[in-house]
């Protein structure tokens, strides 16, 4: 049989990324019944799976030619080094909880720039209002609850307000992505269960119900083991699956173009993390789709334009452009050198507690540009940098840093991919304490400008000179604090290069009122270039001034409801939607009379297989040796647990894909059926059966039919049989109930599960509407119930 070629998938919208941007475009456009696809570079990380020991965070760090996937990736450019999230849910895996909106008048129109041009923004805070109501309302934004007598304790938050009103100073409790009680109107208190919402929990119930309210440990910054942080997995992200987005993990889109007869191919890697050193032959994969909204981050995006702006003509000058790193700036209060120490205790609470904000031009003639002083927690890399233990192992580290980063400015050859070198640096010390971090943040000077090298990494021009003002008056008001605390002042050592770290950083490719004048419309659509949408900080012209994520999801919610407006009928999901629906946040809608119960998980199963061959062992043996490969990917959906059980068939609804090059690659299944434990030729047989139709690389119609035997004998075997699917490629698509008979065959093999697969599936187990926890118990006794009337009479 020859090799086949086949067409790219197609899907009616591709989102790039799932943070702030990503995740509520794509929560608005599967709640809209479009088909849509969420890639994400990163993995997923449920509660209890962030790193914690130095060691731990020593290999959390994002640099896969090192061998590295983890969360953090550190960038390191010409005159300010930035830190960024790689993982399921973006920034918002690590970032502070703050939900801000920007402050109106900062909405600037024509404001020159000390360095030449005007910072522009196309929006207004009017535009964005109801779009920040319906974000804080999805993200549950609460203020800290200092009053209540579980977080009445907390020193930082009470030593900053007080430093505050004796410095005459403007402070807030600023709303918080924190669940501090377990429901809307509930008393807070700590660690107290979370229920599963309505439309369940991308990491499966298991994981979901395990969330507790915030403890006050001060790792936000680190990840959420406790499950507190209302972050984009947790809300957004679960919502969109609930309404049949297909999210994937570790794919990476690395390359996107206009199609010839209308929409966008991306081309994107995934990444095998298990397979260290791979690199340069990494599965490929390709998408067509009628809309592209990248949301990869600042630099994410505005790398994937600079790197195919051939394939994306008419993209314009401003690409690349009014980059700003939000005027971000850290510095510390640490005890006086006589050894008076103020308990300010940085590690009790969320990282950011109290919020001060100084006035801009905009608001009081005579001030400089606006900003805000915050307390913070313990950002990880900066005290495991600072610890003391394993001395000399850490000076010979640290020295090999220094010397790398001092050959990098003399060479001016900076390098934006650092995580190899920060793993070594990091060690498998312990953590140490001390210092309270103060975080600044504010109108910086955006002028700053994006290129790529001639390697293809994406570099930064930006310097802190032309906002030599700005930071002046931050670093001043800061002093003031720790005057008025009686603590000491410590710059951030990287200060005394005039180098800031950023964690926010912005622009890139700006939305502007003409194509002249920036990349993508007021609105986030690309100019000239119909379908494709900018949804994240890239977008930003200028610095947002307040913690940007806020400003970021309402300006990709007003973005969602712009394509959503203008989308061609045609885009429209012609199939059913997935049974389990999330309510709407911002207008509680009531349940329908008699909702069932839903239940689903996702499982992937890989292996061998030949063509021409009717057994599937032998195909199995004689695939293994060809290094012939298939694998499915299936989301499994009972749409009512009760009636699934009652039902002899116990038949379910399989989507996914299988992927097999020899058959032209990724092959969407357009119908599929599961069914599970259905009787077999004996007593003590069980069958667990799938029929998945899908279509060749060739336009030729294709059915694989295959089944798990689980079957009488020693319990030991209950692994193998329940992991274990021998299968057949038959030509056409067979309809279910109906025997194989003498339908011509393609091939035949058998597909595995991985155990780490295996563990994945169980993560991704989730069930959800009324009667949840009965349904999940049901199901529970008729799964092990059926395992022991196999394998129980051989163990009894």
């Amino acid at each position: 049989m020859s090799t086949p070629t086949r067409g790219p998938e197609h899907v009616d919208a591709l989102v790039i990324g799932s943070g702030f941007g990503g995740s509520v475009v794509a929560y608005r456009l599967a709640e809209a019944g479009l088909r849509t696809i969420v890639l994400e570079r990163g993995r997923a990380y449920p509660p209890g799976s962030f790193p914690r020991s130095p060691r731990e965070v020593g290999q959390a760090l994002w640099d896969p030619s090192a061998g590295l996937h983890g969360m953090f990736q550190m960038w390191r450019f010409g005159h300010f080094d930035s830190l960024t999230s790689s993982g399921l849910g973006g920034g918002s895996l690590i970032y502070a909880n703050v939900l801000l909106r920007k402050d109106e008048k900062w909405f600037v129109q024509d404001d020159p720039l000390p360095s030449g041009g005007y910072e522009t923004w196309p929006v207004t805070r009017a535009d964005l209002d109801e779009h920040y109501d319906r974000v804080e309302q999805m993200l549950a934004a609460t203020p800290y609850p200092l009053r209540d007598p579980a977080y009445a304790q907390t020193a930082k938050t009470n030593q900053m307000i007080a430093a505050a009103e004796k410095l005459g100073l403007d402070w807030e409790l600023p709303p918080l992505a924190v669940s501090f009680a377990p429901g809307k109107g509930e008393e807070p208190g700590l660690g107290l269960p979370i229920p599963l919402p309505e439309y369940g929990n991308i990491h499966g119930s298991l994981h979901g119900s395990a969330r507790r309210t915030c403890r006050l440990l001060g790792e936000c910054d680190l990840g959420c083991n406790e499950g507190a942080k209302n972050s984009l997995d947790h809300t957004y992200l679960s919502a969109a699956v609930s309404n049949g987005a297909d999210v994937r993990t570790l794919s990476e889109a690395t390359t996107i173009r206009a199609a010839e007869h209308g929409g966008y191919l991306v081309e994107y890697v995934q990444h095998e993390p298990d397979r260290p050193g791979r690199t340069l032959d990494l599965p490929r994969c390709s998408i067509h789709c009628d809309h592209l909204v990248l949301a990869a981050g600042t630099y994410g995006t505005s790398w994937l334009l600079l790197r195919n702006r051939h394939h994306l003509r008419g993209l314009g000058t401003a690409l690349g452009t009014r980059f700003s790193g939000n005027g971000d700036l850290l510095t510390f209060l640490l005890p006086t050198l006589d050894g008076r120490r103020l308990e300010l205790d940085a590690a009790h609470g969320p990282v950011i507690t109290v919020a001060v904000r100084m006035p801009d031009r905009l608001d009081t003639e005579g001030a400089g540009r606006g900003y805000y002083i915050e307390d913070g927690g313990y950002p990880g890399f900066v005290d495991w940098m600072m610890e003391d233990t394993d001395v000399v192992g850490r000076i010979f580290r640290l020295g090999e840093f220094l010397a790398r980063w001092a050959a990098e400015r003399l060479t001016r050859q900076p390098s934006s991919h650092v995580g190899r070198e920060i793993s070594r640096l990091v060690g498998s010390g312990s953590l140490s304490g001390g210092a309270l971090p103060l975080l600044g943040m504010g109108r910086d000077t955006p002028d700053g400008t994006f290129l790529l090298d001639k390697s293809g990494l994406l570099q930064a021009t930006w310097r802190t000179d032309t906002s030599y003002d700005y930071f002046a008056a931050v670093r001043r008001t800061m002093r003031c604090f720790a005057d008025t605390l009686g603590t000491r002042y410590f710059d951030n050592p990287i200060w005394f290069f005039r180098r800031v770290i950023s964690v926010h950083p912005l622009g890139g490719a700006p939305m502007s009122r003409t194509k002249e004048e920036g990349v993508c419309d007021p609105h986030g659509q690309v100019w000239n270039h119909p379908g494709l949408w900018i949804a994240d900080g890239a977008a930003m012209p200028g610095p947002v001034g307040a913690n940007p994520s806020l400003t970021i999801a309402a300006w990709a919610d007003r973005l969602a409801t712009r394509l959503l407006e203008h989308r061609p009928t045609q885009t429209r999901r012609t199939q059913p939607a997935p049974p389990s629906r999330p309510a709407q946040r911002a207008e509680p809608r009531p349940k329908p009379h008699g909702k069932p119960t839903a239940l689903t998980f996702t499982e992937e199963m890989k292996g061998f297989f030949a063509f021409d061959e009717a057994d599937p062992l032998t195909g199995e043996r004689l695939g293994r040796a060809a290094q012939r490969r298939l694998m499915f990917h299936l989301t499994i959906t009972v749409s009512d647990v009760f009636r699934f059980l009652a039902e002899p068939s116990h038949t379910a609804l399989a989507q996914g894909w299988l992927d097999a090059p020899s058959l032209g690659g990724r092959l969407p299944v357009s119908q599929g059926w599961f069914n599970l434990f259905t009787q077999g030729e004996t007593p003590t047989t069980r069958h667990l059966s799938y029929l998945l139709h899908t279509v060749s690389g060739n336009g030729e119609p294709v059915t694989l039919t295959g089944r798990k035997e689980v079957h009488h004998g020693s319990g030991v075997e209950v692994w193998p049989d329940t992991s274990t699917l021998f299968f057949r490629l038959l030509h056409g698509q067979l309809p279910p109930d109906t025997p194989e008979g003498d339908t011509p065959i393609i091939g035949a093999g058998v597909l595995h599960i991985l155990k780490p697969d295996f563990v994945r599936e169980l993560v991704t187990l989730r069930v959800s509407g009324p009667d949840a926890r009965r349904a999940a118990c049901d199901f529970g006794r008729f799964f092990l119930g059926n395992l022991w009337e196999v394998y129980g009479h051989h163990l009894s």
